[in-house]
């Protein structure tokens, strides 16, 4: 039987070609998205070798913007975007005003339609919240007040672009009286909002939560990936507004419910694929040849989009009550075009409105303002040390009070942590009894906000996937501490670290004996695996509990580690400690004892107590002011607040301790 595997071809060499090219990418350290691009130019129509199906690539490339616009609406906060309402809601409606005016203007003096003036002008003042997030985890910004104004400020684009997807179809869609067609669009989907916020987020969350309790993960992604699928393909069918509407708003509801980190943890594979697919449908549109013949447009567009807006974002710093690197970040990271864009542009394309040159001009701008982004990011510093060179310039800026950050700059002498589950905790919580500076790298955005507020200075990213380690000082550091349970994104940290400062001894979490191995090949220099660990311990317990010495039992456990966790066999040193283990006299013990204000000890020397004498134990080590004082002198006085370490056997040692801490006879 001979089946038509045309699809399928389509989808593994989409996948591959993307696989390649974002590899590549981010070899030359440009984000993915470039990769993705280049790649659907690739097997596009205008190049030479395999063509893929744009058709059916494009219908999987819907799903990709389907689900963009669920994770989207998943990760959607309100709350986060009154927080910065002042700067980010006046901030994007006027800079989205300017760019659609100055890109309407541009394309008139080309002599496109107004039609297509506008549609452009509307696609380049929508920034991209992927490429946003990736410069900002990137470059340790995520964290901070100033990256969360621009998120913010992208949030609120964000809004504005499923407003424009609505209203693009009403402009220019139909023949009738626009003002009619228009009022009764808004009012289906008025309607549809309307049944999402009332009805929706009861039923989807209800529903959700019953199927998590059934314990099936199959199930609960399975009704993930229906609701997604099924209330944006509703909203176009039955109320007539876009599938990205429609997902939108299904990740809104959903994102209020209990179950929201689940769903987005489940649906972040799907979403990472069907996204690439869209990447590629985008990037196979595109006509090098077109592109090359109107690359003085192209240097004009991208001109616009990456020195306009952000000159745009600067100028309205002088009016917006933020700070000046508040400004600076915000214009880096939003002068640039991306999936938004290609959404706007694509409905412009589908409605007739714009011509395939005309999209074309739009996907190459976008892909040269998102290769330029990074750029922008390591200008900050300089353009902040020029502004400072000009007073009357940077006064303005700051009028609105400097925004602080909650990461010092310049970290020293620091304990670095990458994850903050129980293990992480612990390890932050003695080393802020101890002292020592701390810095906690944490992908979890509601803990690691938990943490700023409690004073921990935090960097939220993922360390396995982007640059965020190299603003976490590593080279400063004393030490690297990886708790993160998975074990391949552990190893990915653990070799960036490595790289980065190949002194600097890192302590990690292993899931499996085997991820113990290739930790420590990495440049771990030492690995810890949980379950083993646990097993250690019982060993250590019953050793002690069967009276055997605890010097012993404790090198016994230590050649155990030594030997990299290798249980399979004993090795020669695990066998002489065994060996030891039943050379020794049972019965031998070792503790310590705390010398309180009001015990009978205070004042007296070592050889005056008569400690030995009466009780058989021996005093073998004191540690006064954190300083241990091995085998004291006999004539040394006890004073409140040493800690006095004995040895002897069960029953001498216990009655010692008893005498130490017995109080001084009234």
């Amino acid at each position: 039987m001979h089946h038509n595997l045309a699809l399928l071809t389509d989808i593994t060499v989409a996948l591959l070609t993307a696989f390649a090219g974002g590899y590549l990418a981010r070899r030359v350290g440009l984000p993915s998205l470039v990769g993705y691009l280049l790649a659907g130019m690739a097997i596009g129509p205008f190049t030479p070798g395999f063509v893929g199906e744009i058709e059916d690539i494009s219908q999987l490339a819907e799903m990709g913007v389907i689900f963009m616009m669920f994770g989207v609406g998943l990760h959607f906060s309100l709350n986060d975007l009154w927080k910065v309402r002042r700067i980010a809601i006046p901030g994007a409606i006027l800079q989205m005003l300017l760019a659609t005016a100055l890109g309407f203007l541009l394309t008139q003096f080309w002599g496109w339609s107004i039609s297509a003036s506008l549609v452009l002008g509307l696609a380049i003042s929508v920034a991209s919240t992927v490429v946003l997030l990736r410069g900002l985890e990137d470059n340790g910004l995520l964290s901070t007040p100033h990256g969360q104004v621009a998120v913010g400020w992208s949030l609120l684009e964000d809004l504005a672009t499923i407003a424009i997807l609505v209203l693009l179809p009403v402009l220019f869609g139909t023949s009738g009286n626009p003002w009619q067609v228009g009022g009764l669009a808004l009012v289906k989907t008025a309607i549809f909002v309307g049944l999402m916020l009332v009805v929706g987020t009861k039923v989807m969350p209800w529903l959700l939560t019953r199927i998590a309790h059934t314990r099936s993960r199959e199930l609960f992604v399975l009704a993930i990936v229906a609701l997604a699928l099924g209330t944006a393909l509703g909203a176009a069918e039955l109320f007539g507004v876009s599938l990205a509407l429609g997902a939108f708003l299904a990740g809104v509801v959903i994102g209020e419910s209990e179950v929201s980190h689940q769903v987005g943890a489940e649906i972040l594979p799907l979403r990472n694929i069907f996204t690439v697919l869209f990447f590629v449908s985008v990037g196979m549109l595109v006509n090098p040849v077109a592109l090359w013949a109107s690359a003085g447009q192209v240097l004009a567009l991208t001109a616009l989009i990456v020195l306009g807006k952000a000159l745009f974002a600067m100028l309205l710093g002088f009016v917006l009550p933020a700070s000046g690197r508040t400004i600076l970040v915000v214009s880096a990271g939003l002068s640039q075009i991306g999936e938004f864009s290609f959404i706007v542009g694509q409905s412009g394309l589908a409605l007739g409105v714009l011509t395939q040159d005309q999209y074309g001009l739009i996907l190459a701008s976008a892909l040269l303002s998102i290769v330029i982004n990074p750029l922008l990011f390591k200008a900050i510093p300089g353009a902040e040390r020029f502004l400072k060179g000009i007073p009357i310039i940077w006064q303005r800026l700051e009028r609105g009070v400097p925004t602080p950050e909650p990461l010092a700059q310049g970290m020293e002498n620091h304990v670095v942590i990458v994850g903050y589950g129980q293990v992480g905790e612990h390890i932050v919580s003695v080393l802020d009894r101890l002292g020592v500076a701390r810095l906690v790298v944490e992908l979890d955005a509601v803990r690691a906000a938990s943490f700023q507020k409690r004073g921990i200075p935090t960097l939220f990213g993922d360390a396995a996937n982007s640059e965020i380690l190299t603003h976490a000082y590593l080279k400063q550091a004393q030490a690297l501490v990886v708790t993160i349970p998975n074990e391949t994104a552990a190893e990915l940290v653990v070799t960036a670290a490595h790289d980065i400062a190949p002194d600097l001894p890192i302590i990690a979490r292993a899931a499996t004996l085997g991820g113990v191995h290739r930790l420590a090949e990495h440049g771990a220099r030492a690995v810890i695996q949980p379950e083993l660990e646990g097993g250690l311990e019982v060993v250590r317990h019953t050793l002690l509990a069967l009276e055997y010495p605890m010097v012993q039992v404790q090198q016994y456990i230590d050649a155990v580690r030594n030997d990299a966790y290798d249980t399979t066999h004993l090795s020669p040193e695990e066998s002489v400690m065994l060996d030891q283990l039943l050379a020794a006299v049972r019965g031998m013990a070792i503790t310590w004892q705390p010398l309180n204000e009001d015990s009978q000890l205070i004042g007296q020397t070592l050889i005056g107590s008569n400690l030995r004498a009466q009780t058989g134990a021996s005093v073998i080590a004191l540690v006064r002011d954190r300083e241990v004082i091995a085998n004291p002198d006999s004539n040394l006085t006890f004073a409140p607040g040493d800690l006095v370490g004995l040895i002897g056997t069960t029953e001498q040692v216990t009655a010692a301790a008893l005498q130490i801490s017995a109080a001084t006879k009234a």
